[in-house]
């Protein structure tokens, strides 16, 4: 099944037979962001969702951007926070009270407030400002200093391979950063726990499967798991072999098929 779905099993079977791939290179950066945005937005193609706006029912209120900066857990905050100092007057600046508002109340009470506080204007004022190049810088920095700089250093530090990284990423991004059990660092410590990362000795594989297992109970404990969710895409390379995120990669998340042909373009 795998060979057919997830691509090249045949020229991969675990870390033993594959060189060791530098995940410096900016093309794995751009692997790992086209596999996320298949999860967060239903197309490889990131560059297309600096305007996405909803509230997806998930307790977050708003959902916005590249990442899915939230209203309700502050990391929207942030991003607004940012572009506002890069550009004053723009169309979401005038939105930073009621944001800050939001994230002084309970967190059961922000999605309710979201809406409150937020509407009707801010998902309209949202989708303009996405054309503004201001505020596309302010998502490639926040998205790069929040998500993905901590995913490549934990990569670095426990010696995985493109495959690892982007499972980091895509961990750091939907969990969130810190150490608690729910977060990027708490489902880190807890597979390091369960199986010995490649830089202390262990077999990549069962270190990320071991890391997948671990985000999948998160996902369950917030009623977030989805049968053929994004732990699909990871599972489904592990059990390809594909550590180095070789093309031609073929991937399925809410049960729409992708594929990579070929190394992209850096963007």
């Amino acid at each position: 099944m795998f060979d057919r779905l997830w691509g090249r099993k045949d020229q991969q079977q675990g870390s033993e037979t594959q060189s060791r791939a530098d995940i410096a290179n900016p093309v794995y950066k751009e692997i790992a962001l086209q596999l996320t945005s298949t999860a967060e937005n239903s197309t490889p193609d990131w560059t297309t969702s600096f305007g996405y706006i909803e509230d997806i029912d998930d307790g977050r209120g708003y959902t916005g951007g590249l990442v899915g900066w939230c209203s309700g857990t502050g990391d929207m905050l942030e991003l607004v926070r940012a572009y506002a100092k890069a550009a004053p007057g723009n169309p979401l600046a005038r939105y930073l009270p009621q944001l800050e508002q939001i994230m002084d109340a309970p967190y059961k009470q922000r999605p309710a407030l979201s809406h409150r506080l937020l509407d009707p204007g801010f998902p309209a004022d949202w989708k303009t400002a996405a054309s503004d190049p201001a505020f596309q810088r302010a998502q490639l920095e926040e998205r790069d200093r929040v998500y993905w700089q901590p995913a490549f250093e934990e990569a670095v530090r426990d010696g995985v391979g493109p495959l690892g990284l982007a499972i980091y990423y895509d961990v750091s991004v939907n969990h969130g950063p810190g150490d608690d059990d729910e977060s990027f660092g708490g489902i880190l410590a807890a597979a390091r726990k369960a199986e010995r990362p490649p830089a202390q000795g262990g077999d990549e594989s069962k270190y990320l499967a071991a890391v997948v297992k671990d985000r999948v109970k998160i996902l369950k404990a917030w009623g977030d798991y989805q049968k053929h969710g994004r732990q699909d895409i990871h599972n489904g390379l592990l059990e390809a072999g594909n550590l180095n995120l070789m093309p031609p990669i073929r991937w399925s998340v809410y049960d729409d098929p992708y594929e990579l042909g070929s190394y992209p373009q850096v963007r």
